[in-house]
């Protein structure tokens, strides 16, 4: 793992040197908040947006936008059955995502 780290550092120093990171959309502005919460490593976080630029996602990053749907139309449901219905898909949701993020955590 030092080695990538050595390497990547390597190659961000190259293309700074080399004035490519200069006008870059948003430079010298902060990062925008981590996607799903505090404890997503933030080169884990500028991934998953790079990804999301080019359109593909990771099952996390989908899941959590599948739970913030549902988390709104739960805010508009009143009928206790399709209330009870939806937070039983958004627990689901929730705990796949959990362990998904768990499993990248532990580096599986």
């Amino acid at each position: 793992m030092k080695a990538l780290a050595f390497l990547t550092e390597r190659l961000i120093a190259r293309a700074e040197a080399q004035g490519d990171l200069r006008g870059l959309e948003g430079e010298g502005k902060p990062l925008p908040p981590a996607e799903g919460g505090a404890y997503v490593d933030p080169i884990e976080s500028a991934g998953f947006r790079m990804m999301a630029r080019e359109g593909a996602l990771p099952p996390e990053v989908v899941l959590a936008k599948q739970a913030a749907a549902l988390r709104e139309e739960l805010k508009a449901t009143e009928g206790e059955a399709e209330r009870r219905a939806l937070m039983t898909r958004l627990a689901d949701i929730e705990m796949r995502r959990a362990m998904r993020m768990e499993a990248r955590r532990r580096g599986r």
